[in-house]
This record gives structure tokens, sequence and C-alpha cells, in this order.
């Protein structure tokens, strides 16, 4: 139980030193960030989804965001996800960093992250049979549609997970959200 606080609260140090990168970033000068950046691009992606599978492992709500005032780069998600079923129930908390590659609307996603799984039933339920909680490790290769304006959302790709008694490569996710 020691190394799951201890690898969610690396995680959450590593989220939150992004972030204070990003606040420098963000207090340059508007016309130092013009200059980097091509037209079109000079504001922050944001984006809420819905996902099914990924990182989340089940079905999660997340936020995503990029760290600077641009549509690519460095950036970070996070979100919950809650399943119940039969006495079963499992509540996902996926953290991940993340960067974008690419222009305009189309982009490759790369990252890595950690989600905390917290697993529940009683002697009666199918799959778990006492309260239990892990932390699993996730990375994503996965294709993003990103509108510039704004709007629909879409990435799908893998993600796999692991820990220290598994790995499975081939896991998947799909996502569908909204860009502002």
């Amino acid at each position: 139980m020691k190394k799951i606080y201890i690898s969610f609260l690396t995680a959450a140090c590593l989220f939150i030193s992004g972030l204070a990168t990003a606040q420098q970033f963000a207090s340059q000068s508007t016309s130092d960030l013009r200059m980097k950046l091509p037209s079109g691009d000079g504001s922050r992606a944001q984006n809420v989804f819905v996902e099914v599978g990924g990182q989340g492992l089940l079905f999660t709500a997340n936020y995503d965001s990029r760290f600077g005032n641009r549509r690519d780069g460095l950036g970070g998600r996070v979100g919950i996800g809650y399943i119940s079923a039969d006495g079963d129930n499992a509540t996902t908390i996926p953290v991940s960093l993340n960067y974008l590659l690419g222009k305009g609307k189309h982009f490759f996603e790369i990252g890595l992250g950690a989600t905390v799984l917290a697993t529940g039933g009683d002697e009666d339920s199918f799959l778990f049979d006492d309260n239990n909680s892990n932390v699993i490790g996730t990375m994503s290769f996965s294709y993003r549609l990103q509108p510039v304006d704004g709007g629909f959302s879409f990435r799908a790709g893998l993600t796999p997970i692991f820990n220290g008694d598994f790995f499975l490569p081939y896991y998947g996710g799909l996502s569908l959200g909204y860009t502002f």
C-alpha cells in the first residue's frame, strides 16, 4: 500500500512541476509567443472528453490541456471513472503527461502516466472479493483530431498498461469530446 501512495505522490509532483513550468512559459510576452507559433495556433488547446478503455482502463470523464500557449507540445490530463455491477465496483483516476506532434487539427500523441485503480466487492461478487487498490502505469500512442477553432475532438490509439506483475502492450482506447 505504501508503494501505491509513493507512486501516486510522485505522479502528482510531476504534474504540478509541469504546471509551474507552463506558468513560467505563459508569463513571456505575447510578441515572443507570436513569433514561435504558426498562424491560427496562438491559443492553448483544452479538451473535455469521455474515453472508453485507454489510460482510464474502463470508462472515464477527462480534462486535457497544453501547458503553454500552443496547440501542440507538452500537456497533461486528469480524469475519473466509476463502474458498478452485481456487487462489484471499480474507480479509476488516470493522470498523465503527454506530448502532441503535428500541425493544424491532426496530431500524434505520445504519453506516459499512472492510473489509480480502486476495486471493491463482497463475498458474493463475481470479479472482486474484497476492497483493493493499485497503481497501474500507462502509455499512449494515439491519433488525435483537435480542431483549431474548437469543436468536436476525437482520439484513438494504443494505450499499453503495466505494473510489476504484467505488461499488456495491445490495450487500446477511444475518446470523443470537445476542444475549446
